[in-house]
């Protein structure tokens, strides 16, 4: 789950972290408000919207007064911005955060995220602040330093002391620099998180070590345990087919496609991507539907597929373990039936009462291609579709 960067900020400030003084505003009349009470004559407008890029995307303004401020905020607000994560289709605007000038010295990078090769945490760090890391990592790979940490004893002084030498930090504010990232490791650690990244980490001219930016994303599979997290989100920032997905426990993500695929198990469901692009095809989503579905899991699961206008066939391809292929089977008659499907239909099913479930099928009396492998699937729904 994303949050919004003031908010990502306000957890930030909870544990000590620095970051400049701001505040959220929906109006342009709010925006002016916030300003006024900002100890700063430059004042900072910006977009606030789940992608990243917004300053390259004009996104961020700097305003040098409050009509500056009025100007920027009725400018911004309802404007769909267009970035390099957001896609051609943009995010419109909803909110802004009025922040603080800074006098800004320099620029880093700081981030955490799991290192599923060695299963810890690592903290990375780079003196290119300001630029993309994806970036540093491709030009110039050896500006990006590395810290693992030990989960018994988490992020320890000397590594953090050691990673602010590493990137450049200036000395006189090393001790600083290890509270901010020790700071920041508690923060992804006691909140599950996923990502915590700050790019620009910056220096001030009155000496502090301030996150800029900040960006937190968090693991949907531990926000039952994090209800204020949970409170953050915003619907409005999601894709409507993804919401309703997450509430019936289905793991779906929307594409650029035109093959809806519904899949049991996320390694099947990458590799059934991957056969159907093999085969000249475009997947439409990933969606797993889990290894212990319900018939009425599969029916809301079609429905979600088939709310995409893109959709212009379906591949189901099945293998039932623990997921049984009547269960399978019955979810897609009953979807079928339901929806009054007159898309193409491929269904591959192999594992538990396979046979049972093509029965199921076959006796349907619907219009339902059957599959005897996952190539033979791919390259029938692709052929349809075509």
């Amino acid at each position: 789950m994303n949050i919004h960067e003031y908010q990502g900020k306000e957890l930030l400030r909870k544990y000590g972290v620095a970051v400049p003084d701001g505040k959220v505003a929906f109006t342009p009349e709010e925006a002016v408000k916030a300003a006024e009470t900002l100890n700063s004559t430059v004042k900072v407008v910006k977009a606030q919207i789940h992608a990243g890029g917004r300053g390259k995307a004009g996104g961020v303004k700097l305003a040098k007064s409050l009509d500056e401020v009025r100007t920027y905020a009725e400018e911004l607000l309802g404007k769909t911005l267009v970035t390099h994560q957001t896609g051609p289709e943009g995010k419109e605007v909803k909110r802004l955060l009025i922040e603080e000038g800074s006098d800004i010295q320099s620029e880093f990078y700081i981030g955490l995220v799991l290192d599923r090769a060695t299963s810890r945490i690592v903290m990375m760090g780079s003196e290119e602040g300001g630029t993309e890391i994806e970036e540093v990592a491709a030009n110039t790979p050896e500006k990006i330093f590395r810290e693992t940490v030990d989960p018994v004893v988490g992020l320890m002084p000397y590594q953090a002391r050691r990673l602010a030498f590493n990137i450049n930090i200036p000395v006189n504010l090393v001790n600083k620099a290890v509270k901010f990232m020790i700071g920041l490791y508690n923060v992804f650690v006691e909140n599950d998180c996923s990502i915590a990244e700050i790019n620009p980490l910056v220096t001030t001219g009155d000496g502090q070590v301030m996150a800029l930016d900040a960006k937190l994303n968090f693991d949907d599979n531990a926000l039952y345990r994090h209800k204020d997290i949970l409170e953050l989100r915003d619907l409005d920032e999601e894709d409507e087919k993804e919401i309703e997905a997450s509430k019936y426990d289905l793991s779906y993500i929307a594409l650029d496609g035109n093959i809806g695929c519904m899949v049991n198990g996320a390694g099947l469901a990458m590799s059934t991507m991957d056969i159907i692009k093999h085969y000249g095809g475009d997947p439409a989503n990933f969606l797993d539907v889990g290894g212990g579905a319900t018939a009425e899991k599969v029916t809301e699961a079609f429905k979600i597929i088939l709310s995409d206008k893109n959709v212009q066939g379906i591949f189901v391809n099945i293998f039932g373990g623990i997921m049984k292929c009547d269960v399978i089977a019955e979810g897609v008659i009953e979807a079928t039936k339901q929806v009054g499907l007159k898309l193409p239909l491929v269904v591959r099913l192999e594992g538990t009462n396979v046979e049972i479930g093509k029965k199921m099928l076959n006796e349907s009396g619907l219009n339902i291609v059957a599959a005897e492998s996952m190539a033979d699937g791919a390259e029938k729904i692709v052929s349809l579709v075509k």
